[in-house]
């Protein structure tokens, strides 16, 4: 029978409210009890004297560019680089080559991820078939084969006709619908936030508006279709005061927001750099005050990375031609603490409830928990050590990130996956200098 013990931890699980100093028992990779001094014989033990012992973190937006993109990304890479930054399950978006749009790919993704993932991944599909936006994509197929959720991810389904029959059958399956809010005739050729700043740098701007129009839309066909709607990577204002509405009105509306969403401005970013490019783009202090407050007052339910690698050969280019999207699945938890916990905006268990029961529960997931019989998927995090982010030696294959040299204070030190140590901070540093 393998074992783990988890001594002298700070335990904080925003499921069943527990926060005090406990063990953690895990046994066949099980939760298999919790309580102080626990007598135990035959287990690897882990002190965590002075740490947070957390239910495993999820990270539900993802892209791991497998199948298909594999020079950018896989499916292994992605993996460590999500044990790298604390997480013990991501949710892959379906924008591969072939696009995650039927049983098939779906059914390939969990094979690879089975055989060679470190970390619990979980496939989302692609809501109409090659993220067209016309028809609808093998649903019911998919959800047989292990989707979570469905969504076309950075292609949005402009057909209003189109996402109600979509979210029509994601309600019938009992499934959400992630939506990457987006009006593609707004945000036409645009390659930053609409603003002062887009006009100081003679860039072509995106307007807040174009997320809002499509948010306010699939909240109307929420509340007409009864499905449970989500809105990807949150960004703008009115965004969060639609999504504070919605659910002030009972709809099954959720949310999320990246940390560089609440991290940076378009003001904050060095002129014409690449790795700042993303989608949304970074908007405005005011815009990233409402996205703070939307975290803090529950409007936004979890934290997402929304990792979008892609090699240097294509995001190293004039700010202009080069793809949207930036790696994070290891700077995400470093920054929540930055950002949210250190100035006492948010609580650290608020900032855990952010990582695991909100995106558990938007996606109806048995994770996010420590109750008996549970997974044994842990997240341990040290909210004072000091560590400096170095892209190259990132876990991932692609090092587009605009927080290279940044120094955090606080972030993981041990990632979990059921029962079994996957990643620590000391095996790294250690692996890191016997490299030198």
């Amino acid at each position: 029978m393998r074992k783990l013990i988890i001594r002298n931890g700070r335990v904080i699980d925003p499921a069943t409210r527990l926060d005090a100093i406990r063990d953690v028992l895990i046994e066949n990779g099980k939760i298999a009890g919790i309580g102080e001094k626990l007598h135990v014989t035959g287990a690897e033990k882990f002190d965590a004297t002075g740490l947070i012992v957390a239910p495993g973190f999820i990270d539900m937006h993802v892209h791991l560019r497998e199948p298909g993109f594999e020079y950018a990304e896989t499916i292994e890479s992605g993996s460590k680089a999500a044990a790298a930054g604390g997480f013990t399950s991501i949710c892959c978006m379906p924008n591969t080559s072939p696009i995650n749009d039927n049983a098939t790919v779906t059914s390939y993704i969990i094979e690879r991820a089975e055989r060679h993932a470190i970390v619990n991944v979980f496939p989302v599909g692609a809501i109409t078939k090659n993220s067209a936006g016309e028809e609808l994509a093998a649903i019911g197929s998919m959800v047989q084969a292990g989707i979570v959720a469905i969504s076309d991810d950075g292609r949005p389904v402009m057909n209003a006709r189109v996402m109600r029959r979509a979210m029509e059958t994601a309600r019938s399956f009992g499934i959400p619908v992630i939506d990457h809010c987006e009006d593609l005739h707004l945000s036409a050729g645009g390659d930053m936030h609409e603003g002062v700043e887009s006009v100081r740098l003679g860039l072509r701007g995106i307007p807040a508006a174009s997320e809002d129009v499509m948010v306010a839309r699939d909240i109307l066909l929420a509340q007409l279709t009864g499905a449970r709607f989500h809105v990807a990577h949150i960004s703008s204002r009115h965004s969060v005061e639609m999504v504070a509405f919605a659910k002030s009105r009972g709809l099954s509306v959720t949310s999320e927001a990246t940390p560089h969403h609440f991290a940076l401005t378009d003001g904050k970013m060095p002129p014409y750099d690449s790795n700042y490019k993303m989608k949304p783009p970074l908007r405005s202090d005011c815009d990233v005050g409402s996205v703070t407050n939307g975290i803090i007052s529950g409007a936004i339910d979890a934290i997402a990375t929304d990792h979008a690698p892609h090699p240097g050969s294509e995001k190293m280019q004039e700010f202009e031609k080069c793809p949207f999207g930036v790696i994070g699945l290891e700077t995400a938890i470093g920054l929540a603490l930055e950002k949210l916990v250190h100035p006492g905006k948010i609580s650290l268990a608020r900032m855990v409830e952010l990582f695991t029961t909100g995106p558990a529960r938007v996606l109806n997931l048995n994770r996010g928990n420590l109750a008996s019989g549970a997974h044994g998927d842990i997240t341990i995090l040290d909210t004072e050590r000091a560590w400096t982010y170095d892209v190259n030696k990132s876990a991932s294959k692609s090092r587009n990130s605009p927080f290279d040299g940044h120094t955090f204070r606080g972030g993981p030190v041990a990632t979990i996956v059921n029962g079994r140590i996957v990643w620590t901070a000391e095996r790294q540093d250690a692996d890191a200098a016997t490299a030198k």
